[in-house]
C-alpha cells in the first residue's frame, strides 16, 4: 500500500513504462555504448573489495578503490551506486562514526525474489502492473501484452515479485513455483489450477536476490543519506539515498541523476584553481591474488568480498603522502 500510494501521488502515477526487451539489451548495453562512444570506460566482473581512504588537509577523502586481484583505480571523483547493504559493508571504519554514515546503518535490505512463467495460452491480463491482493505476489504484470520483446496473441509470460521473501529465500525453485501457483489459482480462477489442470507451463525462471531494496519501516526515510557526503571527493547515488520516490528502479535512476548534478555543481563551486586529493598509483589486476578468479554465478547477485588489509606496496604509497591513512 505504500508504494501504490506513493505513485496515487503523482500526476502519472498510473502510467508504467515497461522496457521493451531484457534489461541487459535494452537497459544496460544502450548505457554502455553511450559512456564508452564519448571516452568512458564500463567494466564488469571488477568488485569493489576497499575503499582506500586518507586524510588530507584536515579533509577526509578517497585516495582510490581496490578492486578483487588486488587492482587499484583512481580519480577525481568517486560515485557509489551500489546497494545499501554492499556499501554499508565497505564503509571505511574510519568513516562509520560520521552521523552521515552512522543513520544508515539503520537500512536493511530484504530478500525478493523474481519469477517468470511463460504459459501455453493466453490469460485474462491487461497492459499494466498490477498490484496483487495475492499474500505472496506483491506486484505482477503480463509481459505478452506490456513488453514488446515477449509479445503475444496466444500466450503469456507473468513477470511477478515474489515477497515478501524472507521465509522462501532460502527455498527450492520447486517450492516457490508451487507456492506461486497457488496464488495465481486465487488470482485467476477461471484459467490456472495449481494441479496444472488449466494453463500450462511452458518455462519457469526464479531470480533470487539476498538483500535487495531497503525494508521500509517507520523512521527509515530519515535514515537516508543525500547525494553530497561529508567526505570531499565521495559521492552517494543508489535508490536507498535521499530521492522522492521508495527503494526501486525509478528511485535509482533519479538518485543517478541527483548524484551527476552534485558532482556538477561540486566541480563548478570549486573552480579551475582547485587542486583536488592525492591519488594512488593504479596497479593492474593480479589473478595469483586469492579469490581473483572468483565468478559470481548466473542470476546470483555477487555478494561483497571486503579485502581485510591493504597491499604492502598500497601502504607504503599512503605513507608517503605524509597523511594519516587507514
Amino acid at each position: 500500500m505504500i508504494a501504490l500510494n506513493r505513485f496515487l501521488q503523482e500526476t502519472d502515477g498510473s502510467k508504467i513504462a515497461f522496457l521493451d526487451g531484457s534489461p541487459t539489451e535494452r537497459l544496460c548495453e544502450p548505457l554502455r555504448e553511450y559512456i564508452e562512444a564519448r571516452g568512458g570506460q564500463v567494466r564488469t566482473n571488477a568488485p569493489v573489495q576497499r575503499i582506500i581512504t586518507h586524510v588530507e588537509k584536515d579533509k577526509d577523502t578517497v585516495a582510490g578503490l581496490l578492486l578483487k586481484g588486488d587492482e587499484v583505480v583512481s580519480g577525481d571523483y568517486y560515485v557509489s551506486a551500489m546497494p545499501v547493504d554492499a556499501i554499508k559493508k565497505l564503509t571505511p571504519d574510519n568513516w562509520r562514526e560520521k552521523e552521515y554514515f552512522k543513520k544508515m546503518i539503520g537500512l536493511k535490505g530484504v530478500p525478493v525474489i523474481n519469477i517468470h512463467i511463460w504459459f501455453d495460452r493466453k490469460l485474462s491480463t491487461v497492459d499494466n502492473l498490477i498490484f496483487s491482493r495475492s499474500k505472496l505476489l506483491s506486484v505482477y504484470a503480463d509481459m505478452s501484452e506490456s513488453c514488446k520483446g515477449y509479445s503475444s496473441s496466444d500466450k503469456s509470460m507473468l513477470e511477478m515479485v515474489f515477497a515478501p521473501a524472507k521465509g522462501w529465500i532460502g527455498k527450492s525453485d520447486e517450492e516457490i513455483l508451487e507456492a506461486t501457483m497457488k496464488e495465481l489459482e486465487i488470482l485467476f480462477p477461471e484459467e490456472i489450477s495449481a494441479d496444472g489442470s488449466l494453463a500450462k507451463i511452458e518455462k519457469f525462471t526464479c531470480v533470487k536476490t539476498a538483500t535487495s531494496v531497503y525494508e521500509t519501516l517507520p523512521g527509515c526515510e530519515a535514515m537516508r543519506p543525500s547525494q553530497i557526503s561529508p567526505i570531499e571527493n565521495f559521492i552517494m547515488a543508489g535508490d536507498f539515498s535521499k530521492q522522492k520516490y521508495l527503494a526501486s528502479m525509478e528511485g535509482a535512476i533519479l538518485s543517478g541523476q541527483l548524484a551527476a548534478r552534485a558532482v556538477q555543481d561540486i566541480v563548478l563551486e570549486r573552480g579551475s584553481a582547485y587542486e583536488g586529493p592525492s591519488q594512488l598509483q593504479e596497479r593492474p589486476f593480479n589473478g595469483n591474488v586469492e579469490f581473483a578468479n572468483e565468478v559470481t554465478p548466473d542470476r546470483q547477485l555477487y555478494r561483497v568480498r571486503l579485502a581485510p588489509t591493504l597491499p604492502k606496496e598500497v601502504e607504503e604509497e599512503l605513507k608517503s603522502f605524509s597523511v594519516i591513512s587507514i
